[in-house]
């Protein structure tokens, strides 16, 4: 006969078993991932459109702004006069090559010879020179000297393309703790056709696929206060992470500041990271970076015509600007189902928002009204981890280790594959699916990594259910 005290705690155990089974449900406004700039629609257009609260007189502005990013420049001379300047040297001629459907870039496939949506950076580790300790904190590497911070694959008539991109794939497998074995692939650069002689020999290469451009404005509208009370470089609560603060040059400042995006949140301001990409990505000048990246090897480069000065007006780059910060974060989908709400449970137990933090609230002065004292829930902290040595590219960026990596955005992600017809995850695409993506984290994520590894199928199934609810 069951003792009276087993009685009596048989019904508390039946009650903690049922709370456990039941996850909690869905936060008030949990599907708004943007708050009031969110848009419902979830199709192949799902990345590209106005904030949901943006004024009808406003949106001519985004429309103007999204034509300059997504229509090609050409080369100069042109009867197209707002349009020209491309090059000498580039890697694309429009913006929305690479930011697909304002969506993810992809690596190329296995020896394919276009590396177009993924670019290549390059630096060398320099030296303790004046020259060198000015480039660091200007630009946060020191660039090959022949070739730049870029590798450029393409270019004007009359001018040598700086080389060509092939990536190859090496794999290994994981076990997962029910017997799931799990292929992951790590790309092997090849740069070959080199159009300006050999590289410094000890270049240090990192391939970068193009990050979805949803929600910029409102990443940007995040007080700096909340971003630095998340980080943590000691580890003074002993939880094995240390998110921090990349601190990088502002341009238009002349000082340094709180670095925000790329993916090692290597720019500070989307403006300037619109700026850069003109640069680097098409080569064309702003009033901010007002010459070409011709190296002084490049005199072919050096002395092609240019499309005026700058190429990029300023009125141009509002509006680019404009734009970019308001390209909306689609609604969540199915943030009731259990499924979801179970998956939701399984990330937070397994430690995953200790950096994908799942919530802020947008600052009031914010640089657009539309942004601003919104609740948004991005799943980002904004800060750098050290993210092992199987991510690692071993190519610093201002205070940026070669191990680290800006917590990449969430909101958006289970739509990918809808607007841009692929999974492909990670800094280069390395990844083919989440759960590969999740697979290849280590470092201050490791402990995280082996949580997911323990779950069984069911539990897997629930947590990607909630990946992909996002």
């Amino acid at each position: 006969m069951p003792s009276p005290l087993r009685l009596c705690l048989l019904p508390l155990a039946l009650f903690l078993s049922a709370c456990e089974r039941t996850p909690a449900p869905a936060e008030p406004g949990e599907a708004l991932s943007g708050g009031a700039t969110t848009v419902s629609q979830s199709d192949q257009n799902a990345f590209s459109l106005p904030s949901a609260n943006l004024a009808p007189s406003r949106r001519l502005d985004f429309a103007v702004g999204n034509s300059f990013f997504r229509n090609p420049w050409v080369i100069a001379p042109s009867t197209t006069t707002a349009r020209d300047g491309l090059g000498p040297l580039f890697n694309t001629n429009a913006c929305q090559n690479c930011h697909i459907k304002d969506g993810r870039g992809h690596p190329p496939e296995s020896g394919a010879i276009s590396a177009v949506s993924m670019l290549v950076r390059l630096s060398v580790p320099g030296d303790d020179s004046p020259a060198h300790a000015e480039l660091r904190q200007r630009l946060g590497v020191v660039p090959e000297p022949v070739y730049g911070g870029q590798l450029q694959d393409m270019s004007n008539p009359g001018v040598a393309p700086e080389g060509k991109v092939r990536v190859e794939y090496d794999s290994h497998s994981v076990s997962l703790a029910d017997g799931t074995v799990v292929e992951l692939r790590k790309p092997r650069l090849q740069i070959s056709n080199l159009g300006y002689g050999e590289m410094q020999v000890d270049t240090l290469f990192s391939a970068r696929i193009a990050p979805p451009m949803i929600g910029l404005g409102l990443l940007e509208a995040i007080p700096e206060v909340a971003i630095l009370a998340g980080a943590d470089p000691e580890d003074r609560d002993g939880d094995g992470i240390r998110g921090v603060a990349n601190q990088v040059w502002d341009d238009a400042r002349g000082e340094t500041v709180l670095g925000r995006f790329g993916w090692k949140a290597g720019q500070p301001n989307l403006n300037q990271q619109n700026v850069h990409a003109f640069s680097s990505d098409m080569g064309l000048t702003t009033s901010l970076l007002p010459h070409d990246e011709c190296t002084a090897a490049q005199t072919d480069c050096r002395a092609m015509p240019h499309g005026g000065e700058p190429e990029v007006s300023d009125n141009i780059l509002a509006n680019v600007l404009f734009y970019t910060r308001n390209l909306a974060v689609p609604a969540r989908r199915g943030v009731d189902d259990l499924e979801v709400r179970r998956g939701k449970r399984l990330f937070g137990d397994a430690g995953c928002a200790k950096c994908h933090t799942p919530s802020f609230v947008t600052a009031a002065d914010a640089a657009e009204p539309e942004l601003a004292k919104q609740t948004i829930r991005p799943y980002t902290d904004m800060l750098l981890h050290d993210m092992g040595e199987g991510l690692a590219d071993g190519r610093s960026e201002f205070q940026a280790s070669g191990r680290q990596w800006r917590t990449a955005p969430l909101w958006g992600i289970g739509l990918t594959e809808r607007v841009n017809g692929h999974t492909q995850f990670l800094h280069d695409g390395r990844a083919r699916n989440l759960l590969e993506a999740i697979l290849w984290h280590g470092g201050e994520a490791e402990s995280a990594k082996q949580a997911v590894i323990d779950l069984d199928a069911s539990e897997r199934g629930a947590l990607l259910a909630f990946l992909n609810s996002l």
